[in-house]
């Protein structure tokens, strides 16, 4: 490899790397906040919540790398037009592949990490993410541990536990259940505790009483009892084993499901796009190398903003992937759709590759600019006038006064 295309690749990754990683930090924080609910419910240790939230940063990987490439790209070409290193490559007569051939080696080092983390390390993530959220919901123990606080254990379920006695026993028990729309129970103990009988969780109570009121007529009876049993079992049964979406499966399980399988059984389609999803997402990184090499990678004077040709790629990528994500979509429920799952792409490479042989740049149509133009100079030309008005409303306000 060249001095030059060392050059290059060396500015091109490390913006790159630099760009994924700002993004991932900002996603992955986002995607931290909307699980603070489930460490708050559950009463789950600090240490479970970064877990959880580490696990979520591979499905981030193969959305993020495309745009990092795009930006890197763009920056280190929009700078070496501005320090004229661009244009001092091309008056050399160097070939264009001195410029695209560092970009491409970024490009398809970003692919072989969305393959392998979107095909080998995502699914895994995925599935340990939700089994540590169910083990969090099972956990009836850890969601009344809370003194005093009330806890939803399941729809229309709700536990509060006054104090924790010593020898695992509760004080102060109170649960309302609402499942049944005809009647309300609420269930009174002085104490209680969680026991495992024949492969049942059960909460033991002593010493309290059962409302019972029905919802038609509003009458209220009252059972008094010294010990009575509630079947904790439906509420940790079903979330102790977490349920998986196609997306959670592993790449051999989607090219090879389980007839058995309920969810496929509901939604084969789902499970067929997903894999095609995964067999097409490392395009991208591609494409969007192409889009930003065919849109800044052509040498401009000084007069030439560099804004313009950054809008245009950044335009182009988003319109490109917005079209890609909407065929995965219909995917879902028509076969017809598989295919633009690989021709969008396709037309993203394809498309700067026939430009750049005619040496024409990706670009926005005249008419977009002068239409931006015009609707710039009469937004402010009626911005002008308002402030006419506005300084003869205020003379004539002046006037009146004195």
């Amino acid at each position: 490899m060249k001095v030059l295309e060392r050059y290059i690749l060396r500015r091109v990754l490390l913006q790159a790397a630099g760009a994924t990683a700002a993004t991932l930090g900002i996603v992955w924080t986002v995607q931290a906040l909307t699980k603070v609910n489930l460490v708050t419910n559950t009463g789950q240790s600090i240490g479970s919540f970064l877990l959880l939230a580490t696990l979520l940063l591979p499905a981030i990987v193969s959305v993020v790398m495309p745009f990092a490439i795009l930006v890197s790209t763009t920056q280190t070409l929009n700078t070496m037009n501005i320090d004229s290193e661009l244009p001092v490559i091309h008056a050399a007569g160097a070939p264009k592949m001195v410029v695209y051939k560092p970009i491409m080696i970024v490009a398809a080092l970003a692919a072989l990490i969305t393959i392998v983390v979107g095909n080998f390390i995502e699914p895994y993530s995925r599935q340990a993410a939700r089994s540590l959220v169910a083990e969090a919901r099972a956990d009836l123990l850890s969601i009344v541990i809370q003194e005093g606080s009330f806890k939803e254990i399941d729809k229309h379920v709700y536990m509060q536990v006054a104090k924790r006695l010593p020898g695992g026993l509760l004080g102060g028990l109170f649960i309302a259940d609402s499942r049944d729309p005809k009647t309300d129970l609420i269930y009174y103990a002085q104490e209680g505790a969680v026991v495992k009988q024949d492969g049942s969780n059960l909460l033991l109570m002593k010493n309290g009483e059962i409302h019972r009121k029905s919802t038609e007529n509003g009458q209220i009876s009252i059972i008094r009892f010294s010990s009575y049993a509630f079947d904790l079992s439906e509420f940790t049964a079903a979330s102790a084993k977490p349920f998986l979406l196609p997306k959670d499966q592993t790449t051999a399980y989607l090219m090879s499901p389980d007839p058995n399988d309920k969810s496929f059984q509901k939604s084969p389609l789902f499970f067929r796009a997903e894999l095609h999803r995964r067999f097409s997402e490392w395009l991208y990184p591609f494409v969007f190398a192409l889009i930003a090499i065919g849109a800044c990678g052509g040498a401009r004077s000084h007069r030439q903003s560099s804004l313009t040709s950054m809008v245009n790629a950044i335009a182009f990528a988003f319109v490109l992937r917005w079209f890609g994500l909407a065929a995965e979509n219909y995917s879902e429920t028509s076969t017809y759709a598989v295919p633009l799952i690989y021709i969008v792409p396709m037309i993203g490479i394809v498309l700067p590759v026939w430009l750049s042989v005619r040496n024409q740049p990706i670009a926005l149509p005249t008419r977009f600019y002068d239409w931006f133009e015009n609707s710039v100079t009469n937004y402010g030309n009626r911005m002008d006038r308002l402030k006419i008005w506005f300084a003869g409303l205020r003379n004539r306000n002046q006037g009146a006064a004195s």
